[in-house]
Formats: C-alpha cells, structure tokens, sequence
C-alpha cells in the first residue's frame, strides 16, 4: 500500500507503528491527502486480525501543529462556487460532510475494536491532538518543548474534530471550558494533571512504552463507550452542573463582550454535547463548527492571524535578492527600559549583546533587567537557573563606543529627542566596523530626518518595538528614503532571528500604528471633554473589542509622553494640527496635577501599592461637560474608537505608508490590539464593504468633526465596489 505522509511497520508482536512524517515539510499538518492515508490505514489495522493494535507517532522534530487552516478556508470557496452553480441546499450538506469527515475518522478509530496509541514529543496542537484524545492512550515525552493544546480560538474556530466533548468528558466542565476559552498551549506535567495524558515518558522510550501498553492487553474502549461512564462533573441537570453554566455565561460576556461566536459555539456545544450519547454530541459540535467556519469573523481572524501572519513570519516583504544576514552581536545604546527589553530578547535567542549607556552604573542596570526578566520566568517553572547565567553571559554592559566595533548591527534606544539621537548616531557610527546596519529605535521621528546624521543612509533604517518589548510580538521596520535593501533585510532578518512579526512601513511622523492608536487615545479624551463618564469610555472600548480602554492605555505609554508629542507635533505642524480639547486635559494631568500615568502611581487611574487600581477621583474636577450616561448611544461610542483606527489606516495606505494590507490587519492587531475578531483595520472596512463605511464616516464627520472624513481614495473604492485586498491582489497579479 503506497504511502505518501505515513511509514507503517508491524513487528513480530503483532503492533503496528504508523510514523507521521510528512516529505517537504518542516512540521507535519493535517491534509486532505493525509485524511485519506489515515483512513485506509485505519481500516487495515481495524480489519487485520493480525494487528493487535497500532502506535502513531511523529519522525519529526514535533507531533503536530494540527490541521492545515488553508484546507479550511479552501472548503468555504468551494461552498459558495457550489451554491452559486447548485443551490444553498445543496452547498450546505455539501460543506456538512466536508467538514466533519475528521470528526468521523477520529470516531471509526476510536470505535475500531483494536487498541490505538499516540506517543508525542515536541508539538501536538489543534487537530493532531484531537487525534491523540481519540486514541485510547496517550504517553508525551519529557522534552521541555512538547506542549499538548487545542488553540483554535486564537484564529476565530474551536475544536471541531471531537475536542470539545472528549475534553469536556476528561475533566470538570469548567476546567475544560476554561481550556478551550483560553487556547493556550500545555506543558506536560500541567496535561497529565489535567487528565489529558496518561504517562510522561523519555523521549528515546517514547515507542518501547507505546508498545508495552498495547502489549500487555489493554483494550481500544474510550472511556465514553463504557455503559457505566459517567462525566466527571455529573449531569447538566443537577445541583453540581448548574453550578457550572450561569457562572460560565457570565465568564463568557465578560472577556469576549459577545464579540466571538466561537466562543459562543464552545458553550453551546458542551452544554448540548453533555447531555448526549458521543455519536449525536459530535454531531451537534459538527453542525456547531461549520456555522462558525462560515462566520466572517472566523474567515477575517484565520486569513489575518494565521495565513497573512505566516507569509510575513516567512519574510513575504524581505528583499528576495539579499543574502541573509548572520548576526551573532548586537550594539544596543541606551540601556533604559527599551533598550534593556531589546537586549534581553536578543540574548534570549543567542544573540551576543554589547548594552551601552552614559555610564556603567546605567548599563549594569539595563543588564539587571534581563535579570529581573529570567528570575520570573525560573519562578513560574518556565527556565532554570542554568538558562539565566547563560542569558546574562551573553550581555556585555558598557559605557565605551569602542565595544561596538565588532558587533553586526547596532541599535539606537536612548531618549525620543533629535538631538540626543544625532549625538548618539554620530559617536556610535564613529565606532562601527564599516558596512554594519545601523537601526533607529524610534517611535514617532521619521528615519529620512534621523538618517542624516549618518553618512551611509542606505545603511540607516528604523526597528520600533513595542513596549514590553519581551511580551509585544510585532516590530515595525521602517524604510527611510534613502534605505536600502540590505538595511532592510538585515533589519528583517534580526526580527525573524528574535521570533517576532515584522512589518515594513515607509517613512512618515508616527509611521502606522502610533498613528491609529494615538487616535484611539485621542477619542477617548475627547469623549471625556464631552462628558461621557471616565468608566463607561474604558467599558465601551473593550465593548468593541480593544484589549484596555483609551485611558488606561494612556496611562500605561505615560502622559507626559502623550503631552511631549503633542508639543512636537504643534511645533512642527501648526496649531491645527493638535485638538485643544485634547491639549487642555492632558495640560492639566500632566503639568497642573504632576499625574503622568502608571510609571509615577498616577495618572486616569490611581495605582495603588496594594489593591486594583482605580480612576482617580479628581477625574471629575476636569469635566467641564456632563452628560446623561442613559442619553449616549453605546453602538455609536464603539463605532467611534474603531473608525478613528480604521480610518487612520485607510490614510497610511493612501499615502503609501502601508503597501500591504496584510501588514496593516497583522500589525494593527499585534501592535495594538485593534478588535481581533474583524481581522484588523483594514479587514474591519472590508468586512463592512468600502460604501457602507464610508457613509458611516461622513455620518461621524456631521456630528463629531472632519477627523472622521473619508479620503478621497477611499470614496473613490466605495464608488467602484472596490476592497483593499482586491486591489492588493490585482496588484500581486499584474506583478
């Protein structure tokens, strides 16, 4: 029987091996072709009386990261043809069957008669480990890299292979709904006391152990199939389980604000699954998944946070003509909380770090950063003390430009001011070994002006990182006028080797995301100078979707610094430029109250040593306007902090500072946590088709001011019926 993605073996016992190793890949994946290989080796196992039982395991590195999402979204473009060509009926039952075909396999495995065993080392995640929790057996090995897990939600699905009712068949209700809310990935010995797995075990025992579990007569019954099974936390109708489900709902409303039908799906689906046979509950999940995989919200997040972030991981916008840059030392001068953060993400992916400061004491505190940083990560049982010397041994602080003569990029982090940049520039470049990379850590001065301070602006380019730098997974790369294409792919080359997400913007004051989240803080203050009560601004932002409401989030990047660049903004561009609204409440904070957010204990919000902070009372003093909560129209308020976003990446693409929408969806999200469930800003005006957001911003612009007016490229999409991914494509083609 010839296989393609699978190796089967039977040895003299009569135990099949069946080794997953996919040709061409670095990680195995869940394929149509892989389905079919699975299939017909299943029924070989099932119907050989031969065959005790079978073993699956991985020749890779990892197990799995589970099914291929590109095969998922294939099924709904072949839904659509189908329903165009014969009828919704039939697309429907169609598209039915093709998403539950993994559901019934893993179910004819499960039910096969012979016992089935999954031996895993490295990653098992999504689909591969619903295939696992079919098994009878499931034995991980200690390798400090497996981690088991059912992240689907992160991408807008849930666990649609039989996850969501083996799981909730596994553990208490709400352990398993908090599990597969949460998506997170599992350490092995957190599996196993979650009932997950069965053994740890050696990596290079992994299969002799397999085998032994087989061999010694286990049977291939799943704990659900035996008449006496019972849940672990009883029925759905009881005492016990109405503990669960309110409690749950009220969970569910308040992290996801009803902004997540999958979510919504993962209720439904153990709620009703619980109360059936396995059979009609993996039904009800499958009839449950393909809704949410019609949903716009699950197409939006799977094509942004899955397939576009993928493309950019894998350098999508890197100057395909340069060689890739071997960077095993890094200069970083400024040894502040950023440029600390920097070198420790550095350092955490064996980069050799050179920290510089104006003196030792300063860079010696940078490094201590990184210490602080290991020290909680051994605390939590994520490193050991082994993995910080290491890391430490890899920082070399300093306060001599002479040490950066033998690094292979250098980083600039020291203060947002152009003057003590063009010093730093200039002492730093006077150091460098010729043709090194030279990178501004800037986050609102444009690299063109920062540049000229260096003599080989083709070697200038602009790195901003996101504070905390060691928790932010997106990094902007900032192409200067006059930045060439090796700056450029060094730049991107150094972001790839510290396993964060890049994205390429051009030149411009703020550049992408500053520019859409300064809006966002923005409209949050001119809501308060409107009236509207500091609580309900912060609820009705996370109402639609942000992560923090505007004014804590202002509190966290410091007021000051929203005043500093409010001033810099006015003093290069005019008066008009900044909202005196905006201008007279951060004057007061800042300059009469000395409150300069979450760094000094105060700023929106008190932040007390002990306790959760709160909004500081005084917030009152400095609404001259009051308005009626019950008269403000909520759907509007949320409409106001997500257009302002949106509209400001419209912007950025028409004057071409973002090229590529997938950088714009992919960096509005990661960057600044722009409501996930839209795919990002520029998903969000696709998602609600150009013309109706349009008259949604000129609606916005007669009632709040001109900052809501559409551009005219944007009016001229609306007219045309055009998308930002349609015209994107266009692009790629005629290219």
């Amino acid at each position: 029987m010839e296989l393609v993605n699978f190796r089967f073996d039977l040895d003299t016992d009569g135990i099949a091996t069946l080794t997953w190793d996919m040709p061409g890949r670095s990680m195995n994946v869940i394929t149509e072709q892989v389905m079919d290989e699975l299939e017909r080796m299943l029924e070989r196992v099932a119907s050989d009386a031969a065959i005790k039982g079978c073993v699956i395991i991985s020749g890779k590195d990892s197990f799995s990261g589970g099914a291929d999402l590109g095969m998922l979204e294939a099924s709904s473009r072949r839904y659509a043809e189908m329903a165009a060509l014969q009828g919704e009926d039939i697309a429907m039952q169609a598209f039915f069957d093709g998403t539950r075909r993994l559901t019934l396999l893993y179910r004819r495995l499960e039910t096969s008669g012979k016992p089935w065993v999954a031996a895993i080392d490295g990653t098992c995640l999504g689909g591969a480990f619903e295939l696992s929790l079919a098994c009878h057996y499931r034995i991980v090995s200690d390798n400090a890299k497996t981690r088991v897990g059912l992240p689907e939600i992160k991408v807008g699905l849930f666990p649609g292979a039989g996850g969501t009712q083996r799981v909730a068949r596994l553990m208490p209700t709400g352990d398993a709904l908090q599990m597969l809310f949460k998506g997170e990935q599992l350490r092995v010995q957190a599996a196993k006391a979650m009932n997950l797995i069965h053994e740890i075990a050696p990596k290079d025992e992994l299969l002799a152990r397999a085998k032994a579990w087989i061999a010694a007569g286990n049977k291939g019954i799943a704990p659900w199939d035996d008449p006496k099974f019972k849940a672990p936390s009883g029925r759905v109708f009881s005492p016990a389980g109405m503990m669960v489900w309110p409690a749950a709902n009220a969970i569910y409303r308040r992290e996801t604000m009803d902004n997540y039908p999958a979510a919504k799906a993962i209720l439904h689906a153990v709620y009703e699954g619980l109360q059936l046979p396995m059979d009609l509950a993996l039904r009800v999940e499958s009839r449950w998944f393909a809704h949410i995989l019609r949903s716009k919200e699950a197409r939006a997040m799977i094509r942004s946070l899955f397939v576009s972030m993928g493309e950019l991981n894998k350098g999508a916008r890197r100057p395909q003509a340069e060689p890739v840059a071997k960077i095993g030392k890094v200069g970083i001068i400024g040894a502040g909380f950023m440029g600390a953060s920097i070198g420790y993400v550095a350092a955490l992916n064996n980069i050799d770090v050179v920290l510089i400061d104006r003196n030792m004491e300063a860079a010696e505190k940078g490094k201590a950063h990184s210490h602080k940083l290991m020290s909680g990560q051994i605390a939590k049982g994520r490193a050991k003390t082994a993995d910080r010397d290491a890391l430490l041994a890899r920082i070399l602080p300093g306060d001599d430009y002479a040490l950066l003569a033998d690094c292979d990029l250098v980083i600039e982090a020291v203060f947002e001011d152009r003057n003590v940049k063009a010093q730093t520039i200039q002492k730093a470049e006077a150091a460098m070994k010729p043709g090194v990379i030279f990178a501004s850590n800037t986050s609102t001065l444009p690299i063109t002006s920062l540049a000229k301070n260096f003599s080989r602006q083709e070697d200038f380019v602009g790195i901003h990182f996101f504070s905390p730098v060691e928790r932010m997974m997106l990094v902007e790369v900032i192409k200067g006028r006059n930045t060439g294409d090796r700056a450029l792919a060094t730049a991107l080359d150094f972001v790839r080797a510290i396993k964060k997400t890049p994205i390429v913007v051009n030149d411009s004051r703020g550049f992408y995301a500053n520019r859409c989240v300064l809006n966002y803080v923005r409209e949050g203050h001119l809501m308060f100078a409107e009236g509207v009560p500091p609580a309900m601004i912060e609820n009705v932002a996370r109402m639609a979707g942000m992560p923090v409401g505007p004014l804590s989030l202002n509190d966290e990047v410091a007021l000051d610094l929203a005043w500093k660049i409010l001033q810099a903004t006015k003093a290069d561009l005019g008066a008009d430029a900044v909202d005196p609204a905006q201008e007279q409440l951060l004057d007061a904070l800042v300059n009469r109250h000395g409150r300069l957010g979450r760094k000094n204990g105060k700023g929106f919000y008190d932040y007390p040593e002990k306790g959760q902070k709160r909004l500081w009372e005084g917030l009152a003093d400095l609404q001259l306007n009051k308005v009626d909560p019950d008269s403000l129209d909520i759907e509007e308020m949320k409409q106001r902090f997500l257009v302002t976003q949106a509209i400001e990446a419209a912007r950025t693409f028409e004057e071409g500072v973002v090229i590529d929408p997938r950088e714009a969806d992919v960096g509005s999200i990661l960057g600044f946590g722009f409501a996930p469930f839209t795919g990002g800003t520029l998903s969000y005006i696709d998602g609600m088709g150009a013309a109706e957001f349009v008259l949604l911003c000129e609606r916005l612009t007669r009632k709040f001011g001109p900052r809501f007016t559409p551009g005219e490229e944007l009016i001229g999409m609306a007219k045309a019926g055009e998308t930002f991914y349609g015209r994107f494509m266009q692009k790629k083609d005629a290219a």
